[in-house]
């Protein structure tokens, strides 16, 4: 290795890989090296000097005709002194020399033309290409004319016949000349010549998209040409050393054509980028322009708009305006989409004008602030008119911040007016935030108009999110008071995330916030606003979260683009899915630049429409939000239909996702039957029968069957005529009809026939496996209508779903029952039917297994019934096998304390080898302490060789029931097996019973976020108040110990609005369950209902939602009487002698005092004192959808 005298600038290698041609910066000499050696040990190059007479600005080689073809190299040089030289190497008996082949003088076409060194085109065109192009430009004029006779077109077909290279030359006079080059080095010694094909002037060739402007700083081009065979137009890719490579095309037909035309050169793009690794992007409110930023400060305006040149959908990013500044960067804003930019750098803030293409600094102002400045923020306007006054504000660590006065010059006067332009220090604050902040930063534009709202309080918009090392994220909104010169603060909503010291975040106008824990290998998205978890997401360690971006559909649903080191996965919100559990959050599109760049990507941001710019390495990618069929992450989703080039739309896609659902969804008639419109659920049957049956494949499925939607989110009695069953008309359609025999109402005939039509017709709305649980509900419903008459709505609620759950479990081993069912079922009235049901799906026999997945021993009220249903187990237990053992019903016999049962059982099973020990074991009176202490070695040494059923049973023998039910809870892991048993040995008001209870699942249902099971352990408990209060307040803060609840009972599947349909039942049944609902605000019943509404509108059931906020009916407040007690009687709206009297008499007198205790006692009812508590309006429960 030696050093050259001046460093290398470029260098080309032949296409034969034989030579390398390199030149220096301001090199006259450029070197030619043919290596000599290819061993290891010494590597020796031969070298040849070209000599020029001014500086050498470019090389090439010739490229052959095809890439295995053995041909002369043939080197062409440009030098400032306006020639073109081409060389060609012979052969001597010294050795292999470089001669002058010939030359082409630029200054031969005029002498006024390169009288300056102007820029100036200079490229050649290769034989190869040249002849491609004509032979194309030759098949596009006999396609449209087979007739005409084109003199030109003869000419150039001419010239290509004697396969030449092409030099081309165009001035910034739009002056074009073309030389053609015949037999360069030609082996077989034809005399070469250099003769003029072309001189022409045009305008359009003048400036050519500003790369031959005479004013820019660009005193050198290098060009490259090829022929595109796909469309056979030739291609010059112009490369100008300000940061952009212009790329133009040619039908070389009309390039070279003498006559005037206005086609012959088109400028197809521009690229563009940095000359160092891009750092950050920043975009401006609408999407429409971005800057990016280098680490050395290098920074670029970039404007997004549409192409004209190709279809309107293309993506166009140009370059608008490079900052020339040189210090450090530590926050950028754009202003008017672009026109003006804000720089913070170290102790300064300066106003850059970036109208041109070089931006010019209008003011700066120096400022000192404690801490690190986090932010850039831009402040809403005081007065929208006002386009020439900003605000922006930056926060420091330790949360004090400051905001300027940015004053505009008037941009809509002239594209040169500076005028009144400055930037100046308006005011300091400090923000009231309960800890330092780690980051703050501004809101993500997704979702929300820039309008400002002119009040200061949770509806106004949000303009910065920011995030503490404890895991605090809070939405802010800010308010300038031009009055008193002030900015004003305010908390719109915060939670608690619980993650240690985050590592990023990102949050947007919809309240939705994405965090990454410190190790950047884990995502999780929240609903802040709702405190809710929504998604959660563990990565590779190798593989780190680096950037986040939000966008949002027209209709505002969320996007989020999740950063990786070489690809970006884009995340859509789901609609939430309590029938399946499904997540709330998709990887639905995966961009990798893995094969585009080596760069690791520094940054991306959403442009306007829902385009995506990436930035890796020097480069930007702009990504359209189409995609092709084969680039969806979710296969099993049906997408919207593809277009006819088969690409399917990112808005399209996440709309389908979102949004409102069908009347036929599965989730609406699961929600439907839930919330006890069973009889929309019949008439939609009903409707989706009439619909198939005269249904032909292909056909669109109308959204709502043709229903009324005012059926949805109306009383029955509202559609009922005077001396009309309500519900009668509803479901028997109009009045006067005809109707066939089995249109006459929904039955399991008609049942029947939908699940015929499902299995041969694809409905477009629902996806395969939407359309089996279609099928699946269609007959749960059915199975329910028989035994409608005879059971009330919660029994019909565990039914549909126990059997839907029964269907599910033949596809699916993971699905069980939830602690909502066991809900509906423990508050029905019709538990001897729904035990007969669930026996028969048992087909009679149950088993502890059938039991448990039935949850019986948890709804079961009757504690008789309870022992029964036991006994029957423990004897369906014997009998399930061939050999019929003792040991598989000991426990169940044991708990029913049933000794003597167990004991005629052992003595028939003479088979099994512990027949002998167990009868002389059993034969003994276990009420002695002797025996019992013999039983416990028992159950130990059977715990040592964890037999744990068997154990738990001779802890029972014992008469140590919590043992048996630790056995239970710790080894076996049976909580259902645990409360059976304490149920059944020691009844429902045992301490061991209330032990589990109040030990084991209210922590377990706090820990989870589980207000079904916390509801039911507390009604258990007798606790009928606290059991109203779990379905609407956290559990956690209902404990007398409370404990920190898991990040998984954040999660949004803890949340379901059936909760607020099981309240609404419960909080008006008895005194207690009043004095529960007593302890709940208004305020709080408030936000509950709308959050229930809101919820429905995330699932897609936009009309129950609707219902719920349009007829919800609050309670009465009340007066605090003696003690601070309330009288639950002063908040019905309806009679007092409806409501059960479960209260002491001591409390019931502390609550209402004596008159009102003594009239609860003689059953007489009371009339309530007027009310002073007006509820709210229904129309401000609509204002918080926007209806």
């Amino acid at each position: 290795m030696k050093a050259l005298p001046s460093p290398v600038s470029s260098a080309a290698i032949s296409f034969d890989s034989a030579y390398i041609a390199s030149i220096g910066r301001y090199d006259r000499l450029p070197k030619i090296w043919r290596r000599l050696t290819y061993g290891a040990d010494e590597v020796r190059f031969d070298m040849s000097y070209l000599r020029h007479p001014d500086v050498v600005t470019s090389v090439r080689w010739r490229r052959p005709f095809h890439p295995d073809q053995v041909v002369e190299n043939i080197l062409y040089t440009l030098c400032r002194d306006l020639h073109i030289r081409i060389w060609t190497p012979i052969d001597s008996s010294d050795g292999r020399y470089w001669q002058l082949w010939g030359h082409v003088s630029l200054m031969e076409t005029s002498s006024r033309l390169f009288a300056a060194p102007t820029p100036r085109l200079v490229c050649i065109i290769d034989g190869r290409d040249f002849t491609a192009a004509v032979e194309c430009a030759v098949k596009d004029r006999m396609a449209d004319d087979q007739s005409t006779d084109d003199v030109a077109l003869d000419h150039l077909v001419a010239v290509a016949n004697r396969s030449p290279e092409i030099c081309l030359v165009i001035s910034p006079q739009g002056i074009m000349s073309a030389w053609a080059l015949e037999n360069v080095g030609d082996a077989r010694g034809s005399k070469g010549r250099i003769f003029s094909i072309a001189q022409v002037q045009s305008r359009q060739f003048e400036s050519l998209g500003g790369f031959l402007n005479p004013q820019q700083d660009t005193p050198h081009l290098q060009t490259e040409t090829y022929c595109d065979k796909s469309d056979g137009r030739l291609r010059i890719m112009v490369h100008a050393f300000d940061g952009r490579i212009g790329v133009l095309t040619s039908n070389v037909a009309d390039l070279l054509d003498p006559t005037t035309n206005d086609r012959r050169l088109a400028l197809e793009a521009v690229w563009s980028g940095h000359s160092s690794p891009i750092k950050k992007i920043v975009r401006n409110f609408s999407g429409r322009a971005i800057v990016s930023r280098t680490d050395n400060s290098e920074c670029i305006v970039w404007q997004h708009g549409f192409s004209s040149m190709r279809s309107t959908s293309a993506i166009e990013l140009s370059r608008r305006s490079v900052i020339p500044e040189t210090r450090r960067i530590h926050r950028i804003s754009l202003l008017r989409k672009g026109r003006f930019i804000i720089l913070l750098c170290d102790n300064e803030i300066s106003l850059w004008d970036c109208r041109a293409e070089t931006a010019t600094l209008l003011s700066s102002c120096s400022f000192h602030l404690d801490g690190n400045p986090l932010c850039l923020i831009i402040l809403p306007r005081p007065d929208a008119r006002q386009i020439t006054t900003a605000h922006v504000a930056t926060v420091s660590s330790d949360r004090h911040g400051m905001v300027w006065e940015v004053r505009l010059p008037r941009f809509i006067d002239g594209p040169l007016t500076t005028e009144g332009a400055a930037i100046e220090e308006f005011c300091r604050f400090e923000m009231a935030a309960p800890e330092d902040l780690k980051y703050v930063l501004p809101v993500d534009p997704a979702g929300s108009s820039p309008m400002a709202s002119g009040f200061l309080d949770v509806f106004a918009r949000d303009v910065a999110i920011s995030y503490t090392r404890s895991g605090r994220v809070d939405f802010w909104t800010a308010r300038i008071d031009p009055a008193r010169h002030c900015v004003e603060w305010l908390s719109t909503c915060y939670t608690e995330t619980g993650i240690p010291d985050p590592a990023l975040a990102s949050g947007s106008m919809l309240k939705k916030a994405a965090l990454v824990n410190s190790a950047r290998s884990q995502i999780t998205i929240w609903d802040i606003g709702g405190s809710r978890l929504e998604f959660e997401k563990g990565y590779a360690t190798d593989d780190d979260i680096r950037d986040l971006d939000w966008t949002s559909t027209p209709d505002s649903q969320s996007i989020l683009a999740v950063g990786f080191q070489h690809r970006v996965v884009l995340l859509s919100q789901m609609r939430f899915d309590y029938l399946n559990k499904g997540p709330a959050w998709a990887p639905i599109r995966e961009i990798s630049i893995r094969s585009l760049s080596p760069h690791p990507i520094g940054d991306s941001t959403w442009l306007g429409d829902g385009h995506l710019v990436v930035g890796a390495g020097n480069q930007l990618f702009a990504y359209d939000r189409r995609a092709g069929s084969n680039e969806s992450l979710l296969p099993d989703v049906r997408l919207t239909h593809h277009r006819k080039d088969g690409t399917w739309d990112l808005f399209e896609a996440v709309q389908r996702f979102n949004g409102p659902i069908p009347v036929f969804h599965p989730q609406f008639l699961s929600q439907c039957i839930l919330s006890g419109k069973s009889i929309q659920v019949r008439r939609i049957l009903e409707a989706m029968h009439k619909t198939l049956k005269y249904l032909v494949p292909g056909e669109p499925v109308d959204d709502y069957l043709g229903l009324d939607l005012k059926g949805f989110y109306t009383t029955p009695t509202d559609d009922t005529q005077p001396g009309e069953r309500p519900g009668v008309a509803f479901l028997n359609g109009h009045k006067g009809e005809e109707m066939e025999e089995d249109e006459a109402g929904f039955s399991e005939k008609t049942a029947v026939a939908i699940n015929e039509k499902l299995l041969s017709i694809g409905i477009p709305q629902l996806s395969g496996h939407e359309q089996m649980q279609l099928a699946d509900m269609v007959e749960c419903v059915a199975l329910v209508e028989k035994h409608r008459r005879s059971m009330d709505e919660n029994a019909a609620r565990f039914m549909v779903f126990f059997r839907q759950n029964a269907l599910r479990r033949t596809r699916s081993t993971d699905m069980y029952l939830s602690w909502r069912e066991f809900n509906w079922a423990y508050h029905s009235g019709s538990q001897d039917l729904l035990l007969d049901f669930v026996s028969r799906q048992a087909h009679g026999q149950m088993l502890w297994n059938n039991a448990r997945e039935s949850g019986i021993f948890m709804w079961l009220s009757d504690i008789n019934t309870v022992k029964d249903q036991f006994e029957i187990i423990a004897r369906n237990e014997y009998n399930k096998g061939d050999t019929k053992n003792p040991v598989d019903c000991s426990l169940f016999y044991l708990a029913l304390r049933k000794k003597a049962v167990l004991q005629g059982l052992w003595r028939m099973a003479s088979w099994n080898k512990e027949q002998a020990a167990t009868q002389r074991l059993l034969a003994n009176n276990f009420d002695e302490p002797k025996w019992r202490t013999a039983a416990l070695k028992n159950a130990y040494a059977l715990l040592s060789k964890r037999r744990f059923a068997y154990a738990a049973a001779f802890f029972l023998l014992a008469d140590r029931l919590e043992d048996a039910v630790e056995v239970c809870l710790r080894q076996l892991r049976d909580m259902h097996l645990a409360v059976a048993i304490a149920r059944v040995h020691g009844g429902d008001s045992g301490p061991v019973l209330r032990k589990i209870l109040r030990d084991e699942m209210l922590p377990l249902a706090a820990q989870q976020g589980n207000r079904w099971l916390a509801s039911w352990a507390f009604w258990m408990l007798g606790r009928k108040d606290m059991a109203v209060r779990a379905l609407i307040t956290p559990v956690y803060t209902l404990l007398e110990t409370p404990c920190s609840p898991d990040i998984q009972s954040r999660l949004f599947l803890t949340d379901d609005p059936a909760l607020v349909v099981l309240y609404s039942q419960l909080r008006q049944q008895t005194l207690q369950t009043l004095r529960g609902a007593s302890k709940v605000t208004p305020k709080i019943e408030w936000e509950f209902v709308l959050h229930s509404a809101k919820l429905y509108d995330r699932m897609g059931c936009d009309l129950l939602g609707l219902d719920l906020v349009r007829n919800w009916e609050f309670q009465q407040p009340a007066m605090a009487g003696f003690a601070g007690e309330v009288n639950p009687l002063k908040l019905l709206r309806r009679r007092s002698s409806l409501v059960v009297d479960d209260l002491p008499s001591i409390r019931r007198d502390l609550g209402s005092g004596a008159k009102v205790g003594a009239a609860a006692r003689s059953g007489k009812p009371l009339t309530p004192t007027p009310p002073t508590f007006q509820e709210p309006d229904a129309a401000s429960l609509l204002d918080s959808f926007g209806l």
